[in-house]
């Protein structure tokens, strides 16, 4: 069999979008768009086959779940369940245990990408407060998503693509939300005993860059203990209020008595008043802790509500009437319609209630506010500095079991069968608006766009693939390579889509070896499924690059690493998948 000219033209196409990827710094859905704009401007896909995958059902779920997720965060449903399912272990192997089983099994029914977003800051947090480099905590995070979205059929996004293109060339195929379990979770668990075994010598000790440049000012702030706490009873240790990241608790007041040096033994009280100095990070951290609120009254005297305001940094300039006076006295409150939660002024520690401090010119103000404040008070004369502090909106934790409620509904439904993916996810997001959850424009910011786009377009590229023949070639040489053996030739195909998948994106990888797998089975006439089967896994697997899967990328900063720590410890797991997929996938899906 030998390509005609449009062939070629997509084969090239198909090899100049892999290596802008791999060798550039420009945006997957960028370079995965222009691929199929040169496609369709040179006649071999028409404008139906290149924006087909725009409609389809896997794209739509992935968007869906977004929503959820950041649903999840937002009460701080997250926060809550990685308080008590990570603890405090004191030994490594022990927080990468407790950390990658849980992930790993909620990452089955949840997209990867958005539980890295979820956990990364909580995981960085938790690793400073262990006194453990994150360096050996983040790379295991991402694998442990990876290695639990191949569980089920919605764990990850590719999963979806693949079963979206099944659905497509054969509607008589079926896969089930836990079929794909018969491998992927014999893969989890040899992949997780890999990375608690490996991890001690191939995992570097690396301190994240952005930790070289951390916000040295340091603020006052005053926290309650509210009536009902979950913190009430609990020892300063057994609360996480200890080795709080870039905070110190200074001090307690209770009825009117203040304890100094508190011991970690000292068991909280519903109305204490604990006074902690720390970075902006840290008061933001406490701020979303449950059962605390800042101690001033004069956040529930705000206009509107409280889930809508966020944290704002202000320099109080020598020009601000309230200059001289104390906060409460200049009714700081009543001015502003903002009030203030914590105030720096050149490292020093504040004594007495945040209302008494007389402010200064050049005092740092860390204010609760609603957004529109920066705009109206950023060209006053009365601060110098005016700035939003990002991530800093208050939970909903009164939410939290409605959140999880949604959640559990949805895993349900889609686990039965009673509603399919897409459904089911579509009215969970709208349940998560609908009950508060999650505002119209947090649900709307929390889509990340640009992978839905590159999703897209990848389908693009594969139907250019198969519908010039290009697909059935690459197909007859992978055969070839085979022999003509089955067996052989899913080897092929899986290892040649874990090639495709460390240089493009998972989802491009599986959406343009799967016409190739389709082409691959029928040529040996021969069931589709194991091929379909080994696409999906490889598709969802890569742990030697940072840029073939996203969840590895979004690690990469933050966890200090380098491409080559990809390589040497993820290198060995991509092959350990691989034999365990190509042993099991026969026995469950016969030739």
């Amino acid at each position: 069999m030998t390509l005609d000219v449009s062939g070629l033209v997509a084969l090239a196409v198909t090899a100049a979008v892999g290596v802008a990827l791999a060798v550039t710094r420009l945006a997957p859905d960028l370079v995965l768009v222009g691929g199929v704009t040169v496609l369709l401007a040179l006649g071999i896909l028409s404008p139906r086959e290149a924006l087909a995958g725009l409609a389809n059902e896997g794209v739509a779920t992935v968007g869906a779940l977004f929503i959820i997720a950041a649903a999840l965060r937002e009460t701080g449903a997250v926060a809550m369940v990685t308080d008590r399912v990570l603890g405090r272990p004191r030994r490594l192997a022990a927080a990468q245990a407790r950390l990658m089983v849980p992930v790993t099994v909620v990452s089955a029914f949840l997209n990867n990408t958005p539980i890295v977003a979820v956990m990364l800051p909580a995981v960085r947090d938790w690793a400073k407060r262990l006194d453990l480099p994150a360096s050996k905590l983040l790379l295991p995070l991402s694998y442990a998503t990876i290695l639990g979205g191949t569980c089920t059929l919605i764990g990850t996004s590719t999963n979806l693509v693949v079963y979206g293109l099944l659905r497509v060339r054969a509607p008589e195929a079926h896969l089930g939300l836990f079929d794909i379990a018969w491998v992927g979770v014999p893969c989890a668990v040899a992949g997780l005993a890999y990375v608690l075994v490996a991890s001690r010598w191939w995992l570097p000790d690396r301190r994240p860059v952005s930790s070289v440049f951390a916000n040295p000012r340091e603020y006052t702030v005053e926290m309650l203990v509210e009536p009902g706490s979950p913190l009430v009873g609990r020892t300063i240790e057994e609360a996480g209020l200890r080795h709080l990241p870039g905070a110190y608790l200074v001090e307690i007041e209770r009825e009117g008595e203040v304890l100094p040096a508190v011991a970690s033994t000292q068991r909280l009280r519903a109305g204490d008043r604990l006074v902690f100095t720390g970075v902006v990070e840290s008061v933001v951290d406490l701020q979303k802790i449950r059962g605390l609120t800042p101690a001033t009254d004069q956040i529930f005297k705000l206009n509107g509500s409280r889930a809508q305001r966020r944290l704002v940094e202000a320099v109080v300039s020598d020009s601000c009437p309230l200059v001289g006076r104390s906060i409460r006295e200049g009714r700081f409150r009543s001015v502003y319609n903002a009030a203030v939660i914590a105030v720096a002024r050149n490292g020093e520690r504040l004594h007495g209630r945040i209302g008494d401090i007389v402010l200064r010119p050049g005092d740092v103000l860390l204010l609760e506010a609603h957004p529109a404040f920066v705009a109206q008070h950023r060209n006053l004369r009365d601060f110098f500095l005016v700035s939003l502090v990002r991530d800093s909106a208050p939970p909903r934790h009164d939410r939290v079991p409605v959140a999880l409620a949604v959640l559990l509904g949805v895993v349900v439904a889609a686990g039965t069968g009673w509603l399919g993916m897409l459904p089911a996810a579509m009215i969970g997001a709208g349940l998560m608006i609908l009950t508060r959850c999650l505002s119209t424009s947090s649900a709307r910011q929390s889509v990340d766009w640009s992978v839905l786009v590159a999703i897209a377009a990848s389908f693009g590229l594969g139907r250019a693939l198969e519908a010039t023949g290009a697909a059935a070639w690459v197909a007859g040489h992978l055969v070839g390579l085979g022999g003509g053996h089955p067996w052989l030739a899913l080897a092929s195909v899986y290892l040649t889509t874990m090639v495709f998948n460390a240089f493009v994106t998972n989802n491009a990888a599986a959406a343009l070896m799967f016409p190739i797998a389709v082409a691959a089975a029928e040529r040996l006439g021969v069931s589709l499924m194991p091929f379909v089967v080994a696409v999906m896994m490889a598709g969802s697997n890569d742990f030697a690059t940072p840029f073939g899967y996203q969840t590895n990328l979004m690690v990469y900063g933050p966890g200090g690493y380098r491409a080559v720590d990809y390589l040497r410890f993820g290198g060995p797991l991509n092959l350990l998948v691989a034999a365990v997929t190509l042993a099991l996938v026969p026995l469950r899906w016969p030739f």
